[in-house]
């Protein structure tokens, strides 16, 4: 049975009139995981069959129903955490949560994401693990910033100089390379079962024999 997420109120558009009180600010998602245990966290993220929206390399928009699976990939593309969530959840809604999972698991010293997961809060949390967060920088609607970063990158492509962070930051393509896999040789991209149990159990099979192949890769 599918749940539909509940429907946020409306408030009322534009400045408040004199006397009347100014709407309480809502607070966000990643503000409150910060105070939170993990099973509060995970208890929190949306677990329903809805619709998601991303764009793809191209630059073209895809949509689709279901769900969504947030891997935490190490080195080798070996899978350490997994978090499911309704396919309209925003990858920056689970990164504390699945940093959390992992820091549990294994050591690491960085923790490297893309644009998305830019936000000052996860950056802390991932220093308060002792880690050094590599993020892409996203300017969003500061056209100065983006026109700063684009500069900058031009000048150092034009010295042949590379950062240290740059070159860490490029085996963040081992988690796309992780999720391709999963896609397209696993089973994760056509789901025949329902609920957000089965679909779980579905993709744990495929993510399981997927870091089965990266470790026999080491041996062999």
């Amino acid at each position: 049975m599918t749940v539909a997420a509940p429907e946020k109120p409306k408030g009322k558009r534009g400045r408040p009139r004199k006397g009347e009180e100014p709407p309480v600010k809502e607070v966000r998602r990643i503000e409150r995981q910060v105070g939170q245990s993990l099973a509060a966290m995970l208890a929190d993220l949306p677990k329903h069959c809805a619709r998601g929206v991303k764009r793809n390399a191209k630059g073209y928009t895809e949509t689709w129903t279901g769900y969504k699976l947030h891997l935490d990939v190490a080195d080798g593309g070996i899978p350490i955490s997994c978090v499911l969530t309704a396919a309209s959840v925003h990858d920056s809604q689970v990164a504390i949560p699945l940093a959390t999972m992992t820091a549990a698991r294994v050591t690491s010293l960085y923790d490297v994401m893309d644009s998305a997961y830019d936000d000052p809060m996860i950056r802390s949390h991932s220093q308060s693990l002792g880690h050094v967060p590599l993020i892409d920088v996203n300017p969003r609607a500061n056209k100065e910033l983006k026109q700063e970063l684009e500069t900058e990158a031009k000048r150092r492509q034009l010295l042949g100089h590379k950062l240290a962070e740059e070159v860490r930051y490029n085996q963040r393509t081992t988690a796309e390379r992780a999720n391709a896999r999963i896609k397209d040789e696993f089973g994760g991209r056509n789901v025949r079962v329902r609920g957000n149990a089965k679909v779980m159990c579905h993709l744990m099979f495929g993510t399981l024999v997927l870091t089965i192949d990266q470790l026999l890769r080491f041996v062999t």
